[in-house]
């Protein structure tokens, strides 16, 4: 079955190139080197172009984080009719996506970044800040997207639970476990993302899973 996994996205393409020479500036040279000037050079923009898009750092700093959120694809199309093949290939690409974009420099970059404002006490208001932003324009969004789906694989008579939020939550931790913080702390990153997306999703689905899923999943050996 092919499954198309396109995300609407917010900004357009040409801001999306803005924002992805954004990022890429961040992790090439940290804070200091986001600067408006130096966004504007590096995608090939104006400075008013930049202000209009985004407004000031912080409006920036937002669209980039939501930017990075949206790689996370949790698409379920308009009037799709879900099955248990097409629910488990959208929480696999969930998984992998979720995974590719922590282990990602993006992702390490950005969270070191608000975790070392906030250890700086002359910094400590703009570190909480960049956090929240990484919370409410990062991790919120993608939580909101995901548990739509598992919520529609609920609606389908496919996954059955008492409390989405932590069915979701049980998800997250089965495909991420405690990677994002060893790897923040410099240890390497998964090399099969994609191995570890279907463990997890197979776990979650043995748990969750309805007769209907139980039914087409392979008998453990």
């Amino acid at each position: 079955m092919s499954v198309d996994t396109a995300e609407p996205s917010e900004f357009s393409p040409r801001q999306n190139a803005v924002l992805e020479q954004a990022l890429r500036l961040l992790v090439d040279g940290g804070e200091k080197a986001l600067t408006t000037s130096g966004v504007a050079r590096a995608a090939n923009c104006s400075k008013e172009s930049l202000y209009k898009w985004f407004g000031d750092r912080d409006g920036l700093l937002s669209a980039m984080i939501a930017y990075q959120a949206s790689k996370v694809r949790t698409f379920e199309r308009n009037g799709e009719r879900l099955t248990a093949a097409s629910l488990h290939d959208h929480v696999v690409i969930f998984a992998r996506d979720l995974l590719e974009v922590l282990a990602g420099d993006v992702s390490l970059a950005l969270n070191r970044l608000a975790i070392g404002q906030i250890n700086k006490t002359e910094a400590n208001r703009d570190g909480s800040k960049l956090g929240k932003l990484l919370l409410e324009r990062g991790r919120r969004q993608i939580d909101r997207r995901a548990m739509a789906l598992i919520d529609a694989g609920k609606r389908a008579g496919l996954l059955r639970f008492s409390d989405a939020d932590e069915a979701y939550h049980t998800l997250y931790g089965l495909v991420v476990s405690d990677l994002h913080v060893r790897m923040l702390l410099g240890e390497p990153g998964l090399k099969d993302t994609a191995r570890q997306a279907e463990r997890a999703v197979t776990a979650f689905l043995r748990l969750y899973g309805t007769e209907k899923v139980l039914a087409e999943m392979p008998v453990l050996g």
